[in-house]
This record gives structure tokens, sequence and C-alpha cells, in this order.
């Protein structure tokens, strides 16, 4: 007695790029591929996380550089309210902030723009399975990095109680500012994008009250966040 072969089910996914060349690129390449199946395309990081709230994918194809919505972000947000569908970056940045940004906000795999069909479906399909794949070059650049980096001095001890609702992160980045340190700096120190280094510090500055960065050094010096 013979049975039906097993046809596997396509893995659903949703694709983000704001490029729509590459966007439309990718769509018709994974359409070709008989074991994914792509729902839907989002050209920006808000567009994503609606989409995949519509359609409840297995995973998301995304780029980290969009408007309206950072991918960093996008990812952000897409792990915490769909924990389910897994995210793979597709970018063409290696450098090692990008790269720790994207798995600190919830990135499975990373990939570039290098890969071809069959990495970007094993990395898709592993994904959804609960495994990483990181790309080569991302993963040599994480490396140096790690290398090269100097250990961090101690920094200094945030008081318990924070004033005017700060955050402790906010406390944090304030504490940071006032030691001298750039956006990108402060990115760098605890692997975040700069554009959240640049939200964080409008609400800081609406916190305290602060029309600048020395403004907001002064506050931190008085409140014992310096």
């Amino acid at each position: 007695m013979t049975g039906h072969p097993y046809v596997p089910v396509p893995l659903r996914i949703v694709v983000a790029d704001d490029q729509a060349s590459v966007r439309e690129g990718l769509v018709a390449l994974l359409g070709t591929v008989p074991e994914i199946e792509v729902v839907a395309a989002a050209a920006n990081g808000e567009e994503a996380i609606r989409l995949v709230a519509e359609t409840s994918p297995d995973a998301i194809l995304l780029d980290l550089h969009m408007p309206v919505l950072d991918g960093i972000e996008a990812t952000r947000r897409l792990t915490e309210q769909h924990p389910d569908v897994a995210v793979v970056v597709l970018t063409t940045y290696v450098d090692d902030l990008s790269v720790l940004a994207a798995l600190k906000a919830g990135a499975r795999s990373y990939l570039t723009k290098d890969a071809d069909c069959a990495d970007i479906v094993q990395a898709l399909r592993s994904a959804a399975t609960g495994l990483s794949v990181i790309d080569p070059a991302a993963r040599a650049a994480l490396l140096a990095a790690a290398a090269s980096r100097p250990e961090n001095p101690p920094g200094r001890k945030l008081p318990e109680k924070l004033p005017d609702g700060l955050t402790l992160r906010e406390a944090e980045i304030l504490s940071l500012v006032a030691r001298g340190m750039t956006n990108p700096d402060i990115a760098a120190e605890l692997y975040i994008s700069t554009q959240t280094i640049k939200t964080h510090i409008n609400r800081i500055f609406a916190k305290t009250g602060s029309a600048n960065r020395t403004a907001a050094v002064r506050y931190a010096r008085d409140h014992h966040l310096a």
C-alpha cells in the first residue's frame, strides 16, 4: 500500500525593504521556491508590523535602514508583539554596532545582501525553528570588535530614586552625555542605534527642562547623575 508523498507546508514570510527594486526582486526570487510563500511585502517598519499582525507569518525578512520606522525598532516591536515570528535581517551593513543592535532587539538571523537565494531560504527555515544564522562577514565584525574593545571603566553608580520621572536607561544616557560622549559613542557603548539615542535624549531634554546638552550636563551634575 502506497501513501501520498509528503509535501512540506510552505514557510509563510513577509518581506520588508524600502527599495522597491530590492523588495520586488526578493518577492520574485522567493516566489520561485516551492517551500516559501511570500504573504506580504512592506516598504517600511511600520507597514511591516501592520502586515505581520494581519498575516501571521512564520518569519519576516527585514532590512535595517528604512524610513518611518527603522529595522532595529521594528525588530524590537515585532519581538515584543509577535514573539513567534522569526526576524531575519537582510542588509548591506556588517559593522559590529548594526549586528549587535539587531541581535539585541531580537533578530534571530543576520544576513548581508550578498547572500544567495539558498542562503536566504536556509536562514528563514532555521530562524523559524529557533536557530540562528549569522553571515560570516557579520560574525567577523563582531569578533574583531570584541578583540579590540577596551574594558569599560566602572561607571558612576546612579541614585536609587531618579528625579523628574527619568527611567534608568535615560539616567544612564544622561550620565554618558555628562562625560562628554557623542551620540555615536553612546550608541556603541550601549549597543543600540544612534536614532534610539536621539529619541532618548529628546525625552531627557523634555523631562529635565533642558534646552541643550550643556543644560542637560548641568542638570546631571546638580542631581548627582554625573
